[in-house]
């Protein structure tokens, strides 16, 4: 039976079989949600009063929200790119790589610690939302970036310098064009930290707007129902986020697999 392939690891589907498993667990979920919210004791909102909340935080500009996150992220995300950019791709530089190390190991320093020495030399709120997720994002970035350049075979080195390449010309063909996909594809799973990180940081300041501050008052007055429904509608627009990332990255590189 084809239900059988289901179950075996390693096996290869057609499209209306993986079709048909997204759809019983979406089902499935869906039955869940009912099921546990019917009650009068609820982990979660049932689904009715979910659908309200959407339908309120639509009226009270939930467009506007989105927008004024995602150029949050936008804003943030391109200013992390080109410095990461910069440090990753100095780091074969022997002199120059002890600052893409050192950066890669304050990612464990916490966003607490960030903020204040922030705040010290930022005085608009704007900016320092910026400059939290520029930084936050920054240090995952090159550590990403630190491990795509450690991970070019030598024999690719080998060869750009057997065609009389200089050191410099071999970083430009080989770590910089020749691993640009992999930078799309790193784009990709850091922009979902920094996605997961608005909430935080759009806190610092409310008067700007942003999902973030929708979260921030739906909990004040503890209405699960919007809550949810702004958890699922970031959660949408990060998938569609990551979804046009990666259309981009192999609509450029149409020979990436990854």
């Amino acid at each position: 039976m084809e239900i059988k392939k289901w179950f075996r690891p390693f096996e290869q589907l057609q499209m209306e079989q993986r079709l048909s498993i997204l759809t019983i667990w979406i089902v499935g979920v869906g039955a869940y949600w009912f099921a546990v919210t019917s009650g009068e004791k609820r982990l979660f909102p049932p689904p009715v009063k979910v659908w309200e909340g959407l339908q309120a935080l639509f009226n009270e500009g939930l467009v506007h929200h989105i927008a004024s996150s995602l150029g949050l992220c936008l804003q943030a995300t391109l200013i992390s790119i080109v410095f990461s950019l910069v440090v990753a791709y100095l780091s074969p530089v022997p002199f120059l790589r002890p600052v893409a190390v050192a950066l890669s190991r304050m990612r464990y320093l916490p966003l607490t610690g960030i903020t204040f020495y922030l705040a010290i030399v930022v005085s608009n709120a704007r900016a320092m939302q910026v400059w939290v997720l520029v930084i936050f994002m920054s240090l995952y970035f090159i550590t990403s970036l630190l491990g795509v350049v450690k991970d070019i075979p030598q024999e690719e080195i080998d060869h750009a310098r057997s065609l009389k390449c200089t050191r410099w010309e071999v970083l430009w063909e080989v770590v910089i064009k020749g691993r640009f996909d992999y930078v799309l594809d790193v784009l990709r799973q850091n922009l979902a930290i920094v996605w997961m990180m608005l909430v935080t940081v759009e806190s610092i300041l409310v008067g700007a707007g942003g999902l973030g501050v929708l979260i921030k008052n739906s909990d004040r007055f503890m209405n699960h129902g919007r809550i949810v429904a702004l958890q699922l509608v970031i959660l949408f627009v990060g998938l569609g986020i990551d979804l046009f990332i990666n259309y981009v990255r192999k609509l450029l590189f149409r020979y990436s697999k990854i």
